[in-house]
């Protein structure tokens, strides 16, 4: 008989019928819960998106309605602007294809007529990208270029206009054939007011930064005994407004220029900024149930926000008080500025009632 070698032939013993159903059950959990993961994960992401689509279309319809101020006010390098270049995301989650583009409409003046104003209640409207700050480039920084221009402006997406404001434009003689040479097509927006009350509050706001300059009465004359006007005194020579129109009909079209009450934007914002987005071509979305008068300033404010506890008014150097004049300069100014005016309203076809 031959010997026996247990090494050979061991016998291996199978598994218990506890080990084996001990294995089963945790083959079973693992595959369960990768399942149960992988079903809430696609959940989670089409809820997520249905939610996100229908909160941007219901914030579109709120500010169409005029219901609130859903929006933020468009400005330079808004949140969220940061990553890939040339995209821009969306309150979806989402990322449209947004550019920096050279502006399509400008805000090229006056200086003290409103313009501030005018930007601030413009970006409003979803479809207005304004840069918030005057870039001078047509006026000091041209010779940087236009693509150092297009830099500085905030990114659009199709179908949304860029603009920007810089109200020393309109005084430039340089100026006109430099938008014209960028665009023929650009649009141009002039907020005009009484020569005499703009005059008034650039001086206000220059005495402001440098208290020690003289008199506003001893620098508006040449001669004080002949009550000559010294009308290259950039407060009075701003406001000859013809003299400044007629160097922008030379290179744009009357139609390509719109131009805004100062005065009219203060008693009826709505009012005026009905017709600015009419002539940018845009839904009259900004209206008067944005705005509400802050007897304190003197001037309109935008209706509080949603999310905020404040209502948003331009800062303590608009709407200030103005220093005192003497009546009798005041009556000289207006009869000086009188043919001015008159010219004026004849160039443009529109009588703002200056006194």
């Amino acid at each position: 008989m031959a010997a026996f070698h247990p090494h050979q032939h061991q016998r291996l013993h199978p598994p218990s019928a506890e080990l084996r159903r001990l294995f089963h059950r945790l083959t079973i959990a693992s595959s369960l819960s990768i399942l149960c993961f992988s079903l809430v994960y696609l959940f989670a992401g089409c809820c997520e998106s249905e939610l996100a689509d229908n909160s941007d279309a219901s914030t579109r319809a709120l500010l169409a309605a005029g219901s609130g101020w859903p929006y933020e006010r468009n400005g330079t390098r808004a949140a969220g602007e940061a990553g890939h270049p040339g995209l821009e995301g969306n309150s979806s989650g989402k990322e449209w294809t947004a550019t920096r583009r050279l502006p399509q409409a400008l805000i090229i003046g006056v200086k003290k007529g409103g313009t501030r104003a005018l930007l601030e209640f413009l970006r409003l409207h979803p479809d207005i990208r304004a840069l918030g700050s005057e870039p001078h480039f047509f006026d000091r920084h041209y010779a940087r270029g236009l693509d150092w221009y297009r830099t500085m402006m905030p990114k659009a997406l199709e179908g949304q206009i860029v603009m920007e404001k810089t109200p020393r434009y309109f005084v430039t003689v340089d100026t006109p054939p430099r938008i014209h040479a960028m665009s023929r097509d650009v649009k141009l927006i002039v907020v005009v007011r009484d020569p005499v009350t703009r005059a008034i509050s650039d001086y206000t706001q220059i005495i402001s930064k440098t208290p020690d300059i003289p008199s506003f009465e001893s620098l508006a004359f040449r001669n004080h005994t002949t009550g000559q006007i010294d009308s290259s005194w950039s407060p009075l020579w701003i406001g000859l407004y013809a003299q400044h129109m007629e160097r922008w009909l030379t290179w744009f079209p009357r139609t390509q220029i719109h131009l805004v009450s100062g005065e009219r934007l203060i008693s009826d914002p709505a009012g005026e900024l009905g017709k600015v987005q009419d002539f940018l071509g845009l839904q009259r979305i900004v209206t008067d149930k944005h705005f509400y008068f802050n007897k304190t300033k003197g001037f309109p404010c935008l209706k509080k926000p949603e999310g905020s506890s404040k209502p948003h008014c331009l800062g303590k150097t608009k709407g200030r008080t103005h220093i005192s004049i003497d009546p009798e300069v005041i009556q000289k100014l207006r009869e000086f500025y009188k043919p001015h005016n008159q010219r004026f309203y004849q160039m443009v076809g529109q009588d703002f009632g200056w006194q």
